[in-house]
């Protein structure tokens, strides 16, 4: 009896299952049902099913980070397509491995104006390492092998495939998958030498550190690195967990705000190493860290990542690990001992100084949550001011104890959590959100609910967009339009959709808030209300209309 050839739909669901994906994200559409059908009929992949694209491809994204595995995330043609788009531009800034598969119309209807026709191809790829749309059925396990391919090699990101709703049915030959292998390229030897003679003439390096570490499960490699040759670290914008905070050469996260101690280490620095990191605008403070008279080894597994941002002395493209790996067999006399422990001295001030002016509830709960926290949860945060007071205070101390997004997207937090708690179930995972983030994914504690993903979510609601907030007092003192939100009850809203709400004013109340809530192992929201006037760690509105 001759085998049953598959259907398009049933080879994608074959082609994840020999990558080991067990969980893909969607809102359901009709334009994709066959694939919906058969990813129902295989029991190795759970589908979660969100109340939002936007709100899916955060958890997958976030999922993403936690495992390493490629994100799958299912949509429905031009409606479902541009609300997941949130999701796939935050992949692509924070080398997300991702791959959406958007249904869309009948092939017969292209280029027709048909229901919720837009052109996917032309929409996504600026925001992908590719986008296509399939038209030959034969073609879709070679397109997904490659898709999965290019979403993990180099510097991973997303790809979008575009798939009419015609061919998802259609019976093609069947097809032997392999699982992918990434390619670890390493620095040649003649980079190696170079690379030696410019830190064997150093006297005050600077190592700063980004995804790529991540990307590579290097962290410990990383550490060894950094110890052996004692050199001061800072790591790039909200990759706070690749390097532990308490480490005697950690110096800082270079994120955003004013920083007297990261201006004065750059302006002294004489060689920086930047590792597995594109060279962010918030990691640069605009661009302006890096100079001339920096001698500059730009180390990355992207080829166009070097030169983008900055002209390296040395760029090498190279596998973070297998980069490591070279350095630590390097040949060099330490003469920057004094320069480290000067370096890590003035962060510690720094931090000490800001602490004591930021005496504020926001302070408290941070100094809670680390002391209460087991030492491997997992942090996500939104986007918003509020975020400044984790990214300032709280000491990460080991690898995927956080997620965030590099994107500054907004709505992040909530869906965050859930993904890394799919990821890693055996740990808390707590969410950080203003009001105006957490807002526009709340939808998603019903998922959270539905799916029994025990999540905590921190609300700090100031009833306002408070980044935008503080921009208009910095620019526009007193004229205040569109920045001030309604009085909402987020622990009333979590409560209506069955999770469990409280509402603290204290640092007593959110104590005692949260013991519950790590004790109860349900879907839990704290809001924190917060004053109006401490728009920033260090500045109340009052401060800065006086100031301007």
């Amino acid at each position: 009896m001759m085998k049953k050839q598959p259907t398009v739909a049933e080879s994608i669901v074959q082609s994840l299952v020999k990558e080991n994906i067990e969980h893909v994200f969607c809102v359901p559409g009709e334009s994709y049902l066959p694939l919906l059908d058969a990813l129902y009929k295989e029991q190795k992949i759970k589908v979660i099913s969100a109340r939002h694209e936007g709100g899916a491809a955060f958890i997958a994204e976030a999922y993403a980070k936690c495992t390493l595995k490629p994100a799958i995330v299912l949509a429905t043609r031009g409606v479902g397509a541009t609300n997941a788009s949130i999701g796939v531009h935050t992949a692509y800034q924070d080398s997300t491995p991702m791959i959406l598969l958007l249904g869309q119309v009948h092939r017969k209807f292209r280029g027709k104006e048909g229901f919720q026709e837009i052109d996917l191809e032309k929409y996504f790829t600026p925001i992908t390492k590719w986008a296509v749309e399939v038209s030959d059925p034969a073609r879709m396990p070679e397109i997904m092998q490659r898709a999965l391919r290019i979403s993990v090699t180099g510097r991973p990101g997303p790809v979008v495939i575009s798939l009419p709703e015609d061919i998802l049915k259609e019976s093609i030959e069947p097809v032997h998958f392999e699982q992918i292998v990434r390619p670890s390229p390493m620095p040649a030897k003649s980079e190696q030498d170079a690379l030696e003679k410019i830190l064997q003439n150093a006297e005050r390096p600077v190592l700063i550190v980004g995804g790529g570490i991540k990307n590579a499960a290097t962290e410990q490699s990383l550490l060894t690195l950094s110890e052996q040759f004692n050199l001061p670290t800072f790591v790039s914008f909200r990759r706070h967990d690749i390097f532990p905070h308490n480490n005697q050469q950690f110096i800082g996260h270079l994120g955003l705000g004013e920083s007297k101690h990261v201006q004065h280490t750059f302006n002294q620095a004489d060689v920086i190493i930047a590792l597995g990191t594109r060279l962010s605008e918030v990691t640069t403070k605009d661009y302006t860290l890096i100079t001339p008279h920096h001698k500059l080894i730009h180390i990355d597994i992207d080829n166009s990542i070097l030169g983008k941002t900055s002209e390296p002395t040395v760029g090498i493209v190279s596998c973070a690990k297998q980069a490591i790996d070279a350095l630590l067999k390097l040949d060099i006399t330490v003469k920057w001992n004094e320069w480290t422990e000067t370096l890590r001295d003035s962060y510690l001030l720094e931090r000490k100084t800001v602490m004591e002016q930021a005496d504020s509830l926001n302070t408290s709960i941070i100094l809670a949550l680390q002391q209460k926290l087991p030492n491997d949860s997992i942090l996500t945060n939104d986007a918003g001011n509020f975020a400044s007071w984790l990214h300032q205070f709280f000491i990460f101390k080991g690898p995927h104890t956080y997620v965030g997004p590099t994107s500054g997207a907004m709505g992040y937090g909530l869906p965050a959590a859930i993904g890394a708690k799919l990821a890693h179930p055996e740990k808390t995972v707590v969410a950080l959100a203003g009001d105006g983030g957490f807002m526009m994914t709340v939808q998603e504690l019903e998922t959270a609910i539905r799916y029994k993903i025990p999540v905590i979510c921190l609300v700090f609601n100031n009833k306002m967009y408070g980044t935008i907030r503080m921009y208009q007092e910095i620019h526009y003192p007193r004229r205040i339009i569109g920045t001030e939100l309604g009085d909402t009850s987020y622990s009333g809203l979590a409560k209506s959709l069955g999770a469990a709400g409280h509402k603290v004013t204290t640092k007593e109340e959110f104590t005692s808030a949260l013991e519950q809530a790590m004790k109860n192992d349900t879907v839990t929201v704290i809001e924190i209300m917060t004053d109006p006037d401490q728009i920033s760690v260090t500045k109340t509105i009052e401060q800065i209309r006086r100031d301007n």
